[in-house]
Parts: structure tokens; C-alpha cells; sequence
């Protein structure tokens, strides 16, 4: 028979598409044994005791870490790994962009040359190789860079998350990718700026808590580094007059890495496959961690 998945909050036609055609069955909340829920934590209902499975919209699940953990009998699913292409795509551009000089040359208002970088034979750090790092580094693979990928156990050859610190030296750019956790706030600070190299440039289209604010603002004003590109800020939105905004060795976007109209696809992909797992009995795709806070 085919699962009861409530959809919400307002049952998007595109979501309601991907339930059915995943073999799942459209129903209203109190007979639900799934839900698909593409809107904030603060409006999500109270559960019935038939919900086994909850499907979120977001990669990054901050604001749903208490409630996964007050509902352990309810497995959660995150959308890590729907939207990799186009945020890793977003992630190239910025380093390109900043690499090549752009950020300066797109401010310009006369005709002045000046002597940039080049990605190809450099080295780039990756750090969180989930799904997002792994699409960054078959990106990358064109460019002739030397990749050092940085996770969390140090699979798959990989540098583990304790021996991070001997990177801030050894690249020459760098990409956030890492989830936010009380372990990676403030993962970039002033000690990690200050070791970087003049010409490194720093891209996040992770979570602005990654990056030290303040530490940042200093490094660019310093020259210490050579830019920052950003998708993402602490605080977000970034408010007008911030001294980022300001800085020409900036490159900043509204946490735009995942367009709407490419999130609304993606996400039904994910949708589709999960409920199909989930009426088959199968193991569902990027089961929420509460310990790991992913």
C-alpha cells in the first residue's frame, strides 16, 4: 500500500508530483506516516504518533536540532547532496573570480591592468568533502590543482579534521564547505588568516559561523590575505555599512548558491527517491545526525 505523506506547509505542486511519483500517497497530517517539509522550524506542526519519517528542504539543519533530538523515534532526512552541482558551481566562480582578479576589475572605472593570479598549478584546500566538496574537486580537475581535502574521519585519503592546521600554510586558497557545529565556528580566525599566504583567497558557501567576522575584516583590510568570496556571512543577512561591503578584496553574494527554481527540482528529485526507499523499506538518503549536528 502505498505510505500517507503529508506535505507542507502548503502542499507546492511540484512536492505533491514527487510523493506520487515516488509511490507515495498525498494525505493530510493526522494519517501521515511521512512528511515533506519544505518550510521554517518555527511553523512546523505538532507530530502524530503515525509519523515514522521527516523530509526537510535544507542541507544545513541548525535550526532542527532540537527537535530531532526530542523526536528520536522519528528518522529525519536533510537534503545534503541535492543541491551539490550548482552551490559548488557558485564556489568555482567565486574562486575564479577572486584568483583572476575580478573583484577589482569589476569595480573599475578606468582602463588598468594589473598582474593577478592564475588557479592552474596552485594548491586548494576542500574543507568538508561531503557532497558539495567531492562535486568542487571534479570541478576543479580541469585547472591542474593540487587538491587537500579535509574531512571529518580522513576517508578516502583524505586529511582528518585533527590535523587541519597544517593547511593554513600550505594552500593557496581555500573552500568552506563544512557544515555549521559547534565544531566549526570560528573554524577560520585570526590565527588561521594570519599563516595564509598574501595572494590565498578564502570562498564560503557553507555557514557564515565558520568564518570569524571580525578576523576577517581585519585580514582584508591588512592585505594579510588576498580576498574573501562569500555566499554566506555571520551575521546574515549582512547589513548595509558592514565593512565588508566596503572592502574591494571582497567578493560577497546573498547566500544565492542554490537558486530557487534549481532548489524546487532537486529537492523533488530527493523527494521522489526517499519515498521510495522509504515504502520499500530501504535506508533513506542523508539521515540527520544529531550528534554530528548534520
Amino acid at each position: 500500500m502505498a505510505p500517507a505523506i503529508h506535505i507542507g506547509p502548503g502542499e507546492p505542486e511540484h512536492l505533491i508530483r514527487a510523493v506520487e511519483e515516488g509511490g507515495g500517497r498525498p494525505a493530510a497530517l493526522e494519517e501521515a506516516e511521512g512528511i515533506v517539509w519544505a518550510g521554517p522550524e518555527d511553523d512546523f506542526p505538532e507530530l502524530p504518533s503515525s509519523v515514522r519519517w521527516v523530509q526537510l528542504q535544507s542541507a544545513g539543519i541548525e535550526p532542527w536540532i532540537d527537535r530531532v533530538r526530542d523526536t528520536p523515534d522519528v528518522q529525519f532526512t536533510s537534503a545534503v547532496g541535492a543541491y551539490s552541482i550548482q552551490v559548488a558551481e557558485l564556489a568555482l566562480g567565486l574562486l575564479l573570480a577572486g584568483v583572476r582578479g575580478l573583484n577589482r576589475y569589476a569595480r573599475a572605472w578606468s582602463w588598468d591592468p594589473h598582474d593577478e593570479g592564475t588557479l592552474q598549478g596552485s594548491t586548494v584546500a576542500v574543507i568538508g568533502a561531503g557532497g558539495i566538496g567531492r562535486e568542487l574537486i571534479r570541478m576543479l580537475e580541469p585547472h591542474d590543482v593540487k587538491i587537500l581535502a579535509v574531512t571529518r574521519s580522513g576517508r578516502d585519503g583524505t586529511l582528518p579534521v585533527e590535523r587541519i592546521g597544517e593547511i593554513w600554510s600550505k594552500a593557496d586558497h581555500f573552500v568552506l564547505c563544512a557544515p555549521a557545529t559547534d565544531g566549526t565556528r570560528h573554524l577560520i580566525g585570526a590565527p588561521e588568516l594570519w599563516v595564509m599566504k598574501s595572494h590565498s583567497w578564502v570562498i564560503n558557501i557553507a555557514r557564515g559561523s565558520l568564518i570569524d567576522t571580525e578576523a576577517l575584516v581585519q585580514a582584508l583590510a591588512s592585505r594579510i590575505i588576498g580576498g574573501a568570496g562569500l555566499d554566506v556571512t555571520d551575521p546574515e543577512p549582512l547589513p548595509d555599512g558592514h565593512p565588508l561591503w566596503a572592502s574591494p578584496h571582497a567578493l560577497i553574494t546573498p547566500h544565492v548558491a542554490n537558486p530557487p527554481s534549481a532548489m524546487d527540482r532537486d529537492l523533488a528529485k530527493r523527494v521522489t527517491e526517499n519515498v521510495r526507499r522509504f515504502a520499500a523499506g530501504e535506508d533513506l538518503l542523508a539521515p540527520v545526525n544529531p550528534d554530528r549536528g548534520y
